[in-house]
């Protein structure tokens, strides 16, 4: 069995790979060639921390394994991150433990990979105003990420903490050759902006339909319960949408599931999965000034896609530790 820590993980997944590894892994997804449950969650304590178990078996990839993740709001106070989890691969043909590794980065990396692809598929050519609602790590991998598909001239980040926001654009401008300028407001941020990540820990709307331009695209990464969501329903409402998982977005996604217990519109609102998006079996932008939403909740084949590849490349390098249990 091998061991990897989270350096480890680091050093061997590039974002570029890791981009063309979650298109893989969506397509794959959306085209009924892997086995995934809907996640199993529970809340834990009162302040009501989550702990998720995400299975998934790939077969076209001869990959097997699961996530442990857990997001727990008061870690900060304690020096920790938010979130934090870990990633078991197993043979699929006799079961035996392949590997263990540390899935912080895994899921920070992979998450805006996805978004990339969104951004890839969705996005107007020439689109390279970002706009980062939220300033922790997700808003950092959300950049880089973003940057490798689009050519960004200018990037506005806003969180609530004016002191977050104004160290997120010192210390990111070195990794960035665009212009990075704190906003004052969101509104400020999404402005004219035509990529928006929002990227937030908000259980309730942090931008509203009149703020964002004709043929911007959102990629929604923060809120994943259904009790929560980032974006007012008359955005939704107005927007071509996209989810990673029908079924995931239906039971979990409160961006969705809130204006549907509206009666702001029905199932079929749901333009597509981005899985079939990337493989052609559903149309993209439909017209230039036109909104689109990427709502992205992570699914378990990107997190075992990701370790598949971590495992692979770690190998290859002779990185990580071997272990006996």
């Amino acid at each position: 069995m091998l061991l990897l820590s989270e350096s480890d993980v680091h050093q061997v997944l590039s974002m570029p790979d890791l981009i063309a590894a979650m298109e893989t892994a969506l397509v794959q997804f959306s085209s009924g060639r892997v086995q995934q449950p809907l996640r199993t969650v529970l809340e834990v304590g009162e302040r009501k921390a989550f702990f998720g178990l995400m299975p998934a078996f790939v077969p076209d990839a001869d990959a097997l394994g699961t996530k442990l993740v857990t997001v727990f709001g008061t870690n900060t106070a304690v020096g920790l991150p938010t979130h934090l989890a870990t990633i078991l691969l197993l043979d699929p043909k006799t079961g035996q433990l392949l590997a263990v590794m540390d899935g912080r980065y895994i899921t920070e990396s992979r998450t805006a990979a996805v978004s990339a692809v969104s951004v890839k598929h969705l996005a107007l050519p020439d689109a390279g105003v970002l706009a980062l609602i939220g300033s922790g790590v997700q808003a950092r991998s959300h950049l880089e990420a973003i940057g490798h598909v689009r050519q960004l001239r200018d990037v506005r980040v806003w969180s609530p903490r004016p002191d977050s926001r104004e160290r997120f654009a010192t210390e990111m401008q070195t990794h960035c050759a665009a212009p990075i300028t704190p906003a004052p407001t969101a509104a400020d941020a999404v402005r004219g902006a035509n990529i928006v990540a929002l990227v937030s820990s908000s259980r309730e709307p942090v931008v509203r339909s009149e703020w964002i331009s004709g043929g911007a695209h959102i990629c929604a990464v923060g809120a994943c319960r259904p009790d929560q969501r980032e974006m007012d329903t008359a955005l939704v409402k107005r927007a071509r949408v996209f989810v990673d998982s029908r079924t995931g977005a239906f039971a979990e996604a409160g961006d969705v599931v809130i204006p549907m217990k509206e009666g702001a519109f029905g199932r079929e609102h749901i333009a597509g999965e981005l899985g079939e998006l990337a493989a052609g079996t559903v149309a993209g932008r439909q017209q230039p000034h036109q909104v689109t939403i990427f709502k992205s909740l992570g699914m378990a084949v990107e997190d075992v896609a990701a370790a598949q590849l971590a495992m692979t490349r770690a190998t290859e390098k002779g990185l990580g530790r071997g272990a006996v249990i």
